[in-house]
């Protein structure tokens, strides 16, 4: 089963999808990590997107097919995909949708995470996270353990984003609502799209995409 994880900036889409990958044996690109892999990795493909990264240009859509594409023929043997944070616009969509078809891939659902701003900005300037595992804390609805130690994998290096303050995140929220809003009416008129409430509990939230998926 392929998925794409939409929602905006702090929606939870990385914690949703580190728990698909624990329990259905999927396997989640995050353009992010596969940028920084390639950047080191050596290969051509790598090279090429160290070059673009050190002249501080943008990584073209071009590229990072190139990359999914790369991950995709390197993990067959997976229990499906999850696509986070990708695609961001609707020419990035449709350039996903050319490469599924095109390595005999389905898309099979696209979860979007609903949420509330006000309240999406109130749980991300409380938000930590393990810099270990990335396991995220929030110091009103899941604080950093007493003892100081993550209780996923025993770290105790918790870290805030430099961005995880209210003026920074309402910028990304219109970036978000700008580039990205648009590719819910794209997937709903697809027939793709099913919705969760992205603010409840991480068990309800990750409950209702479970049914989602069947």
């Amino acid at each position: 089963m392929n998925i794409i994880l939409l929602g905006p900036p702090g929606a939870g889409k990385g914690t949703q999808a580190r728990k698909l990958v624990e329990e259905r044996n999927m396997v989640q690109l995050s353009t992010g990590d596969m940028l920084r892999a390639a950047r080191t990795s050596g290969t051509e493909m790598g090279n090429l997107v160290a070059g673009v990264m050190d002249r501080g240009e943008l990584v073209t859509d071009e590229i990072v097919i190139g990359l999914i594409r790369e991950q995709l023929e390197a993990d067959q043997g997976a229990g499906g995909y999850i696509f986070d944070g990708f695609p961001r616009t609707l020419a990035q969509a449709d350039a996903l949708g050319r490469l599924l078809v095109d390595m005999g891939e389905n898309l099979d659902c696209v979860i979007e995470m609903q949420v509330d701003d006000d309240a999406l900005v109130d749980r991300i300037t409380a938000r930590s996270t393990c810099g270990s595992c990335g396991e995220v804390y929030n110091d009103n609805t899941k604080p950093i353990p007493a003892d100081g130690k993550c209780s996923n994998c025993g770290a105790s290096d918790f870290q805030r984003r430099a961005d995880d303050n209210e003026e920074s995140l309402r910028t990304r929220l219109m970036a978000y609502y700008k580039q990205t809003s648009p590719l819910v009416g794209y997937y709903y008129a697809k027939g793709d799209l099913k919705s969760v409430d992205g603010l409840a509990s991480m068990d309800e939230v990750a409950a209702s995409i479970s049914a989602a998926l069947g």
